[in-house]
């Protein structure tokens, strides 16, 4: 019986152990260019945007980073249903003020800051799109919650996250193409940029379509199982 819980214990730490692991990447680059913008590095084309303007992109990396860390502890159910109130407290203080301060930050950088050689207005636009996905999906995923309607409120969260987490993505959608093809043009990398977010968006959406048909089915079983029960009342 002990053997048995400690097995569900630690297979409900797979996803949130992988999404972890898919935001290392993101976050390792992200404490790279904070140390270079601490450091005083040398201001290149590619990086003098950050230092004409610093207080977005640390805006961005420190609150994405606390984001994607903490909010991949949510998708352990388990820990979430024992530590409630962890799971309340940091939703609402943390990972969704982080979550709005990382879309808002990163649709400002997309709008005010220089576009670098690699990037086009392809990708501008990409980013404009994904994050503004991003947000509305926060904030609905909190209303939801104001609302008491904790099947949305995930639904919207996991959408909120999957956007986040598409940086963690678009590593892999690079490496195969630079590996096989060389360095993307511009219309390439913004097409495997996109790949990115819509590979995490398509993997919740089906993640969604299944707990909702589990809900069904449970909601189901219970009227039955209800019905019976008057039944035999009614035959007694």
């Amino acid at each position: 019986m002990n053997s048995n819980k400690k097995q569900i214990n630690k297979a409900e730490w797979i996803t949130p152990a992988l999404l972890i692991v898919l935001s290392l990447v993101p976050v390792f680059a992200g404490a790279a260019r904070l140390t270079e913008l601490a450091s005083g590095a040398d201001v290149t084309p590619d990086n003098a945007r950050f230092f004409a303007s610093p207080i977005p992109i640390v805006t961005h990396i420190v609150s994405i980073t606390l984001y994607s860390l903490l909010g991949a502890l949510q998708f352990a159910q388990g820990f979430r249903r024992r530590n409630s109130r962890w799971h309340r407290f940091v939703g609402k203080w943390i990972l969704v003020p982080c979550g709005l301060a990382a879309a808002l930050s990163g649709l400002w950088m997309s709008q005010f800051y220089a576009l670098p050689k690699s990037d086009g207005e392809l990708l501008y636009v990409f980013r404009l799109i994904f994050g503004s996905a991003m947000l509305i999906s926060i904030v609905l995923g909190a209303f939801a919650a104001r609302r008491r309607d904790y099947p949305r409120h995930g639904e919207w969260m996991m959408r909120g996250y999957a956007i986040g987490l598409g940086a963690g993505t678009q590593v892999f959608t690079h490496i195969p193409w630079m590996l096989f093809f060389g360095v993307p043009d511009e219309l390439t990398r913004a097409l495997l940029m996109a790949a990115g977010w819509v590979i995490n968006i398509i993997v919740v959406e089906w993640i969604i379509h299944r707990q909702r048909i589990r809900r069904t089915h449970i909601s189901l079983d219970r009227s039955f199982q209800f019905n019976i029960s008057i039944a035999d009342g009614k035959g007694k």
